[in-house]
């Protein structure tokens, strides 16, 4: 991994924290993106690492998030889009886009585009966190993003990780020719303060002595990540595809209408302000 850059987001705890470490074990340059000043400072300075703070809750931050990105680094081999939750009652962001949604999907669909130049030209791989929740909980219907109405934590949740499917999908499509490889994959339940603002029933597994008997350890978790970044794409693993853990996984059969993946491609560039 040596002269190889990577970027993750949602490092500064849990799984993201975890593969940034071991992909900085094994040479690469990890640059750490996160929410909470104090966490993404320590996570980086444990292993001397460069980082960046953004509220993907706030496209501004995201925006501001690639300006800075795209001027450090001339090269990017690999961007881990890992940041992510599952939050409770139905929130509208300031950018006026349920909360989920914002910070799930459209967060790292703009901030993928944003860098899209530094990534084609170092023919790049992009990850996506994914969950099995977007075979379990999402009905998403196109003309309702926001979840105006049949709101819940979990739905909200399964439609945005089955986003991040679609947009793997799409950026594969678009980009593969030119160099990008990309993948989505669920890394596993796993057992951290992940659904910790959410009062949907994950919170509860989450949060109980049943963790310990239904879920992964973040190292655990990490393991796809890692893999995904250090083993080879179209060889190893194939770009465009939904992995569960390290096999092809079950994806929900709403990505399966045709023309679903570019249909929220254009919404989502509509969302965020991309021309």
């Amino acid at each position: 991994m040596e002269n190889k850059t990577i970027i993750i987001t949602g490092a500064s705890d849990g799984i993201g924290a975890v593969a940034a470490k071991e992909l900085h074990d094994k040479g690469a340059t990890v640059v750490i993106i996160g929410r909470s000043p104090e966490k993404t400072k320590k996570v980086a300075d444990e292993m001397g690492a460069d980082y960046f703070t953004a509220d993907f809750s706030r496209l501004d931050d995201v925006r501001e998030l690639a300006k800075k990105l795209n001027k450090a680094y001339p090269k990017i081999d690999i961007l881990i889009n890992n940041a992510g939750g599952v939050f409770g009652k139905r929130e509208l962001t300031v950018d006026g886009y349920e909360k989920t949604l914002q910070v799930n999907h459209l967060a790292p669909f703009l901030l993928t585009n944003l860098l899209i130049d530094t990534l084609v030209k170092s023919k790049a791989t992009v990850i996506n966190t994914s969950s099995v929740a977007n075979s379990v909980f999402a009905k998403l219907n196109i003309q309702d993003l926001n979840l105006e109405k049949g709101y819940s934590p979990n739905r909200a949740y399964g439609n945005a990780k089955l986003a991040n499917i679609l947009f793997t999908q799409e950026l594969h499509k678009r980009f593969h020719e030119k160099g990008i490889a990309t993948v989505a994959v669920h890394p596993g339940n796993i057992a951290t303060n992940f659904a910790s603002e959410s009062r949907s029933m994950l919170r509860f597994v989450y949060r109980t002595a049943l963790a310990k008997y239904v879920l992964d350890t973040a190292e655990k978790g990490a393991g796809p990540l890692v893999w995904l970044a250090t083993s080879r794409p179209d060889i190893d693993w194939q770009s465009g595809e939904y992995y569960d853990k390290y096999k092809v996984g079950k994806v929900n059969s709403i990505a399966k209408q045709p023309g679903i993946s570019e249909q929220l491609w254009t919404l989502s560039k509509d969302y965020t302000g991309l021309k």
